[in-house]
């Protein structure tokens, strides 16, 4: 018998607690991107490391990390939401950090991996009960379930 088994829920409170964590990382930098650089400080930065279409990125990773991780609190649109993120991390790794190693005092890809990995698992397992698509759509998912048993 695993613990999932013994403890009812269990894999949904795991699911609410790394889609916090994640979601609070995501917002901050988000924020900073929005609030302390702003688009224009964020579009040099994207011209100096060769980013593609620096602007239209520039826009991309900030709306996406601030509202994503939002979203990922929330738990709603998760699977969207954590697709999107998932695709900003890449992104940050292919052009950014990939050379770098895996440190991220060395600029390495530690961190967008990471972040890369749980956003792409949340997409793929869910937001869990503990969350407005749980709330929303998780009485229904539970009818079909039963409906087909």
């Amino acid at each position: 018998m695993t613990p999932v088994d013994r403890i009812p829920h269990l894999s949904d409170i795991g699911l609410l607690i790394g889609r916090v964590a994640l979601g609070v990382v995501f917002v901050a930098h988000g924020w900073q991107k929005f609030d302390d650089m702003g688009h224009g400080g964020v579009t040099k930065m994207f011209e100096g490391m060769d980013i593609p279409a620096p602007s239209l990125a520039a826009y991309y990773s900030t709306w996406v990390e601030l509202a994503g991780g939002l979203a990922l609190i929330a738990g709603v649109a998760v699977p969207l939401a954590g697709l999107l993120l998932a695709a900003d991390m890449a992104g940050a790794f292919w052009f950014v950090h990939k050379g770098n190693g895996v440190f991220v005092t060395e600029n390495g890809f530690e961190l967008v991996l990471v972040l890369g990995a749980g956003a792409l698992l949340l997409a793929l397992a869910g937001a869990g009960r503990f969350s407005l698509d749980g709330l929303l759509f998780g009485r229904r998912a539970t009818e079909r379930q039963e409906a087909t048993t």
